[in-house]
């Protein structure tokens, strides 16, 4: 069969990866790519999982879908996240070698190396150390998926691949201010205080229709009532200043989200021979990330810069930084043939874009 007509399941594609995963697919001719909304297929339910992998026999399987969010969400809801993470892996895994489903491609995340790992971190890093605290149960859920792929292949021969995403951002990202990541949570505020300066009640109001409710200290920071529902009677004192979480002298790495899925599926499609021969049995993962990164106070000029943010703004020290560094050692990936496109002023940019449509 042509690969290309072979069928597909994109699990997550509603998610920024899974769907700029399946515009990849779809970019490069793959014609028969099958998607189930939450509502329709709960992945943390291991008998609809099952109904459906039996019924829809796919050939391939990308493993985008998961629970994700920021230092404040990980560290809100640690039971929820350790739990559906763990669930959503172990029943698409499974049912995918139920159904004789021979490759799947698992997606991680950077946050499974240890808190203290050398920088850049590379895959044989995996377990050499205690974790970042502030995700743990997210990572420990991400270093599982890892080895239920690792162990599926090696008792039943499938060829499931996993890869590690560095710091992800694009379209159809998370920009609800209480869970978001850091990138998108800066892009939001500097677009609000840009319309409070400008005294744009009208946009603040169509941004919380869209991305979800102000909390009330972005009120306030952006010069609103913070106790009072916003109308577009509202007024503003704006006062010119973005407060952003921690020192903003921690290093970020970050991928945009089409880089990712290009990656994604680049992985996914190498040959076993050539796969295997740039893995360990230790470490069967691959690292993704840009090669390169800067400081949480040097993205901020970035994102205010493509906002057209025009104040200033400051850092909540009493807030926590997470690791002072994270960035992927990508040498394997990138010795195979594959490395982005995007930069970052480029990618920010596109998001921003994307964003305020």
């Amino acid at each position: 069969m042509d690969p290309k007509q072979q069928k597909i399941f994109v699990a997550g594609h509603r998610g920024m990866v899974g769907s700029a995963i399946v515009r990849q697919l779809q970019a490069q001719g793959y014609a028969n790519i099958i998607t189930r909304t939450h509502a329709e297929l709960d992945l943390t339910d291991q008998a609809a999982v099952r109904a459906f992998f039996a019924q829809e026999k796919p050939d391939q399987v990308y493993l985008a879908a998961a629970k994700v969010g920021g230092i404040h969400a990980n560290n809100t809801y640690p039971a929820e996240f350790i739990y559906k993470n763990l669930m959503i892996e172990a029943n698409v895994i499974d049912a995918a070698y139920r159904n004789g489903v021979q490759k799947l491609l698992f997606l991680g995340s950077s946050c499974i190396y240890p808190k203290a790992v050398p920088q850049p971190m590379r895959e044989d890093a995996l377990l050499t150390g205690p974790l970042e605290p502030t995700n743990e149960p997210y990572a420990i859920a991400k270093i599982a998926g890892i080895k239920l792929c690792e162990s599926y292949n090696r008792q039943y021969s499938t060829d499931y691949r996993s890869v590690m995403p560095t710091n992800l951002y694009g379209p159809g990202d998370n920009y609800h201010l209480a869970n978001s990541h850091v990138l998108p949570a800066m892009i939001r505020k500097f677009h609000l205080a840009k319309l409070a300066m400008e005294g744009n009640i009208a946009g603040i109001i169509a941004d919380e229709q869209k991305y979800g409710a102000i909390p009330p200290d972005i009120k306030a920071m952006i010069g609103l009532d913070p106790d009072s529902p916003i109308t577009l009677q509202s007024k503003t004192t704006p006062k010119g200043e973005v407060v952003l979480w921690g020192t903003g002298t921690v290093y970020r790495e970050f991928l945009h989200v089409d880089d990712m899925a290009s990656a994604s599926v680049f992985v996914m499609n190498l040959d076993k021979a050539t796969y295997d021969a740039n893995t360990e049995p230790m470490c069967s993962h691959i690292n993704v990330g840009y090669g390169s990164d800067l400081t949480i106070k040097e993205t901020a000029e970035v994102v205010a810069n493509a906002v057209g943010y025009k104040g200033g703004f400051m850092f909540d020290i009493s807030k926590p930084d997470g690791p002072s560094k994270k960035l992927m050692d990508s040498v394997r990936l990138n010795e195979m043939g594959w490395k982005p496109k995007l930069n970052l002023q480029l990618g920010i940019n596109k998001t921003v874009s994307a964003y305020k449509k």
